[in-house]
């Protein structure tokens, strides 16, 4: 996020499938007394968000908007295991970095960001909702706004009544389909008159009698939030109370929702949305009230939310399914003997440039030193003395001035053979940070995700290892 700094802040954070945790999460305690794992509030440089969203490819793109301070959001990743939301932010948006870095530095302070539910896992992925193929749900719609209720409900409760411009390409959908709120609502000062960028005929009519929003403005934007959900579309709020004050729901009600709701569910989401858009905020609902109004609308929930949206579940592919390569499938096997074998007959053929940069620096004497730790690491490598491997491969790496994604790859494995899969799953994360496209590198990490039972993060990574084996050979 932020194209005007050099770094920027984001959050992401999943609750792991299996427990396991690391020195990036901490534990939390929610007042219910159940326990999850919260990822700290990183920072991130750019070079990281580039690599992330394949260098803010125009195929990445989820949505863009905004006239005052244009803005683009990419889906990206940063590993297998974690799927980001970029927002890049255009320069008018933020002309003082330090405006954005303080910012910043608010939500840091809240543990639970603007993206956790009441205990529910936090922002992890991008939007992929359907629409444009397949109307959604009426229960998915549902779903939608109580829990973007819950969202504002849970940081009210922690101080953070104020959301700037709550609408439509705010919703954000996790691996699993449940409903997300970005935290980019939360950044802005209320008085910087920029709060709102989208059409000010959605804008909550306080703002403009005063330039600055309340909670009460916030309720109002919900409002908005659901004339979306029952029309499919984006009605301004003064033509959606005329066609409700002339008892017109049929030019308000979605035509593709015929048959899914019965008239007392359609009247009591409208009944709703008119007090959520009262002219006057204190005639509007607090955000306790709507969620309470709302709770016993949902339909369907037992239902998964990926079974709603007619998405596989984590939006991955089974392993079956996938066309394997030989090392592809000894990953997929955590057969580390065929893998062995593959990486040494391999070489170092994918280290691009690695070769000629080794050669010109044999001259000195300290990169001799280092050559010989190389040496020494392939050659234990290949008698399969794995921990000396290690030893050798992280010599050769504590230097700095030589870059081999082979190397990573190698002591990955050594790692693996060591019963080491969290230093294994980190050398193919740093692996993939050298070479993005690298298929090897994410075979390497499906197998690691594997050994710590991490099944649908590991089919991730074999999938998107043979999308990009896929395409190397394409372009041959």
């Amino acid at each position: 996020m932020g194209a005007c700094v050099s770094k920027a802040t984001a959050c992401c954070c999943r609750k792991p499938s299996n427990g396991v945790t690391n020195d990036t999460t901490e534990t939390v305690t929610e007042e219910q007394g159940e326990a999850y794992e919260l990822p700290v509030f990183q920072e991130f440089s750019f070079e990281q968000l580039r690599l992330a969203t394949s260098g803010f490819a125009v195929e990445n793109i989820v949505s863009e908007h905004g006239e005052k301070a244009p803005n683009v959001v990419y889906k990206g990743k940063l590993d297998a295991q974690r799927r980001i939301a970029v927002k890049r932010f255009n320069r008018s948006a933020w002309p003082d970095s330090r405006q954005f870095l303080v910012s910043s530095d608010c939500l840091r302070s809240y543990p639970f960001h603007l993206c956790a539910f009441g205990g529910r896992d936090c922002l992890v992925g991008y939007c992929a909702g359907s629409g444009e193929s397949q109307a959604m749900k009426w229960p998915m719609r549902l779903r939608v706004v109580l829990y973007l209720a819950e969202a504002l409900e849970y940081c009210t409760g922690r101080g953070r009544a104020l959301y700037h411009d709550l609408n439509a390409y705010r919703v954000l959908f996790d691996d699993d389909c449940n409903p997300r709120l970005s935290c980019f609502g939360l950044m802005k000062n209320s008085r910087d008159g920029k709060s709102y960028s989208t059409n000010l005929a959605f804008t909550p009519p306080e703002y403009m009698r005063t330039g600055r929003i309340t909670p009460e403005s916030v309720i109002y934007s919900f409002g908005t939030l659901l004339l979306d959900v029952l029309s499919g579309k984006h009605i301004p709020p003064s033509h959606a109370l005329d066609l409700i004050r002339d008892r017109n729901f049929n030019m308000l009600t979605d035509s593709c929702l015929e048959g899914q709701f019965s008239n007392e569910e359609g009247t009591e989401l409208v009944r709703l949305a008119s007090r959520c858009l009262h002219y006057e905020p204190r005639e509007r609902p607090n955000v306790r009230s709507v969620v309470q109004a709302l709770t016993p609308l949902q339909k369907d929930v037992e239902t998964p939310s990926y079974e709603l949206m007619c998405i596989p579940r984590g939006g991955a592919s089974s392993i079956q399914s996938l066309s394997l390569s030989p090392l592809a499938e000894a990953c997929s096997r955590k057969d580390l003997t065929a893998i062995h074998e593959i990486l040494e007959k391999t070489g170092y053929k994918d280290d691009e440039g690695t070769a000629n940069e080794l050669s010109f620096q044999m001259w000195t004497n300290q990169m001799q030193d280092t050559l010989n730790s190389k040496k020494k690491g392939d050659n234990a490598f290949r008698q399969k003395d794995f921990t000396t491997a290690i030893d050798s491969y992280s010599q050769f790496i504590e230097v700095g001035t030589m870059v081999s994604p082979t190397i990573y790859a190698r002591r990955c494995l050594s790692y693996l053979m060591n019963d080491m899969p969290q230093q294994a799953l980190s050398d193919a994360m740093q692996a993939l940070v050298i070479s993005p496209t690298w298929s090897t590198a994410f075979y390497l990490q499906a197998a690691a995700l594997l050994t710590l039972g991490m099944e649908n993060e590991a089919q991730e990574a074999l999938k998107d290892g043979c999308n990009h084996e896929q395409s190397s050979s394409s372009g041959r």
